[in-house]
């Protein structure tokens, strides 16, 4: 046998891709998980109030495309794309069309995709029946539904992720121009989907600089170099502008996010397996290790075996599952001891690695009468943990800014005037006020606005690009008192009552010069003022 047929044989012995890949039993199977996934997704979907980053979602969508354009460069480009889809989605007419249901529906889209997704991947990676338990598995995670449910980019985050991967070891399996091209476009709509996509470009760069490939034997090594050098460069021009918009703002965006410990780093994953308690990550952690081959020497020293067989697809790709899963966390938890940059939900697109490695574990289960009890006892632990999620968030608490709107608004006199803490806040209660005057207060031909008079941030009838920075001044605030008898305040996230923050302080003096008396309703993250004259007794 000569060495080009030798090698042909290995590279098809170590990755086979057998032509009936998806026979008629696979895509029924495939179509009836991915309807009940959606149907599950889409179950008590409005169940759960809007907090402020779904209200910021939905408004900047809302606004004219001049402010758009202005506030994906000046503040908002991470996350761009889902932006843009969501301001496309918003235009479909629809009686629902401004509702919380309709709004995340488009969420839900992305996250049934990603049924279809991980079952081409896992497929990719496996077979056919390590893909339909990696489906599974993706249906009945929790912290995949959270998310599915939820008015932001992390579903679609988790799709472009996995289409990536699947078009890189597409692409590997079988080298062509059109599966290359179709991984540099997914990997730079999933960094505009996400910044964190970058990590994921990353873990594909070093498992590939650092890790032989099984290539084809049709394409010697210099090429493939050759190829994976201009890929790595399209991407880097493709997504610069967001890259100098991250020198430029720097860490402003995300420097609330604390410094994690490792009880946060248990947790994460514990989440990431869909479980709320420790039984389902445990079963994870064992399915994960049982993936792992173990290669047998036949007697031969360590090194003379690597020589004779060069790195087989079984070992490689639990290598690049394992660097997908790991290295993200890895790389942000390091960056974290000089500015904290890890948070979990930043990190889901490390869900389908998991999920693919412990359906690997599961399915060296070879008997049904081991297999099917274990995945049984997988599948009603994420059920349950699912059951949970409707209810429940598994690593944020929700902020009562829409019970803050509509407390407002019920009890606002037709004189008042109302003032933000910060211009953030404005969002959350422009989407709430929107929903009460069954309208989109957002557009500029919005000319009867419901509720007290906005005197900050106000630079128009509607929501501007510039309505979303800055924080108020005093003499502002002089002003309001004089024309308005009363002047409702709403602060969100402005730290604890014995130490709040200096914006806070400054309007708690400026304000008790000007009125002589001051209520006050303290709600998750939110704390509503009112002040006003004296109260007759």
């Amino acid at each position: 046998m000569q060495p080009s047929e030798a090698a042909a044989n290995q590279n098809t012995e170590a990755a086979p891709v057998p032509s009936d890949f998806l026979p008629w039993a696979h895509r029924l199977t495939l179509l009836l998980l991915t309807a009940a996934g959606t149907a599950i997704r889409l179950l008590y979907l409005a169940r759960k109030p809007f907090w402020f980053d779904e209200c910021f979602s939905a408004e900047v969508a809302r606004i004219d495309w001049s402010s758009f354009a202005h506030l994906m460069w000046w503040r908002e480009a991470n996350m761009s794309l889902y932006y843009l889809l969501l301001r496309i989605w918003l235009g479909f007419e629809s009686p629902h069309a401004q509702s919380e249901f309709f709004i995340r529906s488009l969420s839900v889209i992305f996250s049934a995709a990603t049924l279809p997704a991980i079952y081409w991947l896992a497929g990719l990676l496996y077979d056919r029946r390590v893909a339909l338990i990696a489906t599974a598995l993706l249906f009945f995670n929790a912290y995949h539904v959270r998310y599915a449910q939820e008015a932001r980019s992390y579903s679609l985050f988790v799709l472009l992720a996995t289409l990536s991967s699947g078009f890189l070891i597409a692409f590997l399996r079988q080298p062509s121009r059109r599966l290359r091209t179709a991984y540099i476009v997914v990997s730079i709509l999933a960094v505009y989907a996400h910044f964190y996509a970058l990590l994921l470009v990353v873990a594909h760069w070093i498992v590939l600089r650092w890790l032989p490939p099984p290539q084809s034997a049709n394409q010697s090594d210099v090429t493939f170099r050759a190829q994976m050098r201009h890929v790595w460069i399209t991407i880097g021009i493709a997504v610069m502008p967001l890259l100098i918009f991250v020198a430029k703002t720097g860490a402003g965006p995300i420097k609330w996010i604390p410094r994690p410990g490792v009880r946060d780093l248990l947790v994460f994953y514990e989440h990431l397996a869909g479980g709320n308690s420790w039984p389902l990550p445990v079963i994870f952690a064992a399915a994960c290790v049982a993936a792992i081959p173990y290669r047998k020497s036949l007697g031969q020293s360590a090194s003379e075996f690597d020589k004779a067989h060069p790195q087989t697809w079984k070992h490689w790709r639990v290598q690049f599952l394992l660097i997908w899963l790991l290295s993200p966390v890895i790389v942000t938890v390091l960056l974290s001891f000089i500015r904290p940059v890890f948070l979990p939900r930043y990190l889901i697109f490390c869900l389908p690695p998991l999920l693919i490695l412990a359906a690997g574990g599961l399915a060296r289960l070879r008997r049904w009468w081991l297999l099917a009890p274990a995945l049984a006892i997988v599948l009603l632990l994420g059920s349950q943990a699912i059951f949970f999620v409707y209810a429940h968030d598994f690593d944020t608490e929700r902020d009562a800014s829409g019970t803050a709107t509509n407390f407002i608004l019920d009890q606002a006199h037709p004189r008042d005037a109302i003032l933000f803490h910060i211009a953030d806040t404005r969002v959350a209660y422009e989407f709430f006020r929107s929903l009460r005057a069954g309208e989109n207060t957002a557009s500029p031909a919005f000319t009867a606005p419901l509720g007290p008079e906005i005197v900050f941030p106000h630079h128009g009838a509607g929501l501007d690009y510039r309505d979303f920075t800055g924080k108020p001044a005093a003499d502002l605030l002089h002003t309001a008192a004089t024309n308005h008898p009363r002047l409702w305040v709403m602060l969100m996230n402005n730290g604890p009552a014995d130490n709040p923050d200096p914006t806070t302080v400054m309007l708690t003096r400026a304000l008790v010069d000007s009125f002589p008396t001051v209520q006050q309703w303290q709600l998750p993250h939110v704390e509503v003022r009112l002040y006003g004259p004296l109260i007759e007794k």
